[in-house]
């Protein structure tokens, strides 16, 4: 496979879990970290990164609502819910020694 036609798959890959996240809004950002250790918020954190290493200006917030598909405020306030404090005790259990 060549480099271009692997990087589009990537792309389109990326743009189909974008569409997964968007149509699962249930699936709250800690239960994805509780799960796979990481959330649309480090994809945020990772797509601001990689468009910063390509000399692209894009900062946390406009990645967030690349990701999110709108701005995180909004978001946050139409779909985030209280996290339980089941999941907040699994999310201390699973969270990387620093």
């Amino acid at each position: 496979m060549d480099t271009q036609t692997r990087t589009e798959i990537e792309a389109a890959v990326l743009r189909r879990l974008l569409e997964h996240l968007d149509a699962r809004k249930d699936v709250q950002n800690i239960d994805l970290m509780n799960l796979a250790g990481f959330c649309r918020n480090c994809l945020s954190k990772w797509y601001a990164a990689e468009a910063q290493a390509r000399g692209e200006e894009i900062d946390y917030e406009a990645a967030r609502e690349i990701i999110y598909g709108e701005p995180y405020a909004q978001w946050k306030a139409k779909y985030q819910t209280e996290a339980s404090a089941e999941q907040l005790a699994a999310f201390e259990r699973n969270r990387p020694a620093e």
